[in-house]
């Protein structure tokens, strides 16, 4: 290897905390996150989580060449390129925002090359068509959270309720979701109001949702965007019900809101109450490894979206033997395997819950992928 292409390797392994293994690593895996920008709340731990992510599985030893985005999505396809064309990798882990997912699928499907995307939107894997066959989703589908909340809503009484959501994929696709149960749950939609992730006011869709008095608002954000709608809403008097989405499941949506999202109701993964989960959750034990190597390696406790790309460390723990069987790493063949063998994936227990893949459905969460939760005391706490 060329002494300047060898310096290169090391530096890049050294920016996420891991060393090169000796000679060539049998299997190559790219991970693209967003580690700066405005959703590096989200790709922070994203990225901080590849150094966790197995070396050796099996007889293979696993190479990660880690990209940051800078959450632009424009970047996220040049990385993607990059690391299908000039590394050759034999799957792909990222981006994590879904504005960027949903533009790069079309070069890992051309490539054939099997994508694991840590992100909110279903619109990733649904509907399936030939292309989103070569993606998988590392964190639960609108509706299973949806179902949860819109059936909180009914529960509680709510007759009409308002949206604010952002204005891309993810935003899209949940006004789409909250829409369908609402409807058959009896609630209508009073107010219907986008935003953009980049936003540092959203006064003026505020007031249209405040203005149509609905008894709650459903606001559809991640990492910090998903703060800013309801503090607004609070400063201006709202006095209704708030729901988050899981893109709200982060540290910092309680550090930034502070009091003025106490009472916030949402769906999302057992670690945000993981004390409060019985032993008998057969997702609680991997959770708490998760939380407790990445404590001791990074001083502070992840955030739920890393352990996005932990789980797709796992899928990949279990797929990359079985496609090893079939065919070697980096040849096309390996790669059409390892994506059979992804979606062969049954009754695998990982942080937020238990996958289990179909042709059909590239998700694999049911109802034990999500909790319904509720913020107390400046604090995660399950409703109950």
């Amino acid at each position: 290897m060329p002494f300047k292409k060898l310096a290169l390797s090391a530096a890049l392994f050294a920016a996420v905390g891991m060393a090169p293994a000796p000679g060539f690593a049998q299997v190559k895996v790219g991970v693209v996150t967003s580690a700066t920008g405005p959703t590096a709340l989200i790709g922070i731990p994203q990225r901080n989580t590849v150094a966790l992510l197995p070396r050796k599985i099996g007889d293979l030893t696993v190479e990660y060449v880690s990209l940051d985005d800078a959450s632009d999505p424009t970047q996220s396809v040049t990385n993607f390129k990059k690391l299908i064309t000039e590394e050759k990798v034999d799957a792909l882990i990222g981006p994590s925002g879904s504005p960027n997912a949903m533009g790069v699928i079309q070069f890992a499907a051309e490539s054939g090359t099997p994508m694991l995307a840590p992100v909110g939107t279903a619109s990733v894997v649904l509907p399936m068509t030939p292309e989103k066959k070569w993606v998988f989703k590392t964190t639960q589908n609108d509706d299973i959270i949806a179902k949860a909340l819109v059936g909180h809503m009914a529960q509680s009484g709510i007759k009409t309720a308002g949206f604010i959501g952002l204005n891309d994929a993810y935003g899209e696709n949940w006004l789409k979701v909250f829409s369908e149960l609402a409807k058959e749950h009896n609630i209508k939609i009073v107010a219907v109001e986008r935003y953009q992730r980049s936003d540092s006011s959203v006064t003026g869709q505020a007031l249209k949702v405040l203005s149509a008095k609905p008894d709650a608002v459903l606001v559809a954000g991640t990492g910090s965007a998903a703060v800013l709608p309801e503090t607004t809403l609070v400063k201006q008097g709202y006095k209704g019900q708030f729901y988050q989405t899981h893109g709200a499941a982060l540290p910092a949506f309680l550090s930034l809101g502070g009091k003025q999202v106490e009472g916030t109701i949402l769906a999302a993964s057992l670690m945000l109450v993981l004390p409060e989960i019985a032993d008998t959750n057969p997702s609680k034990k991997v959770a708490e490894d998760y939380i407790a190597r990445y404590s001791e390696k990074y001083g502070e406790k992840p955030a739920t979206f890393g352990a996005n790309v932990y789980d797709a460390g796992l899928l990949l723990e279990q797929a990359i033997p079985e496609a090893a069987k079939t065919a070697k790493p980096g040849t096309k063949e390996f790669r059409s395997a390892l994506r059979d063998a992804l979606e062969q994936t049954k009754e695998l227990v990982a942080t937020q819950g238990v996958y289990n893949m179909s042709p059909e459905d590239h998700s694999g969460f049911d109802d034990r992928g999500r909790e319904l939760i509720t913020v107390k005391d400046g604090q995660w706490r399950l409703v109950k």
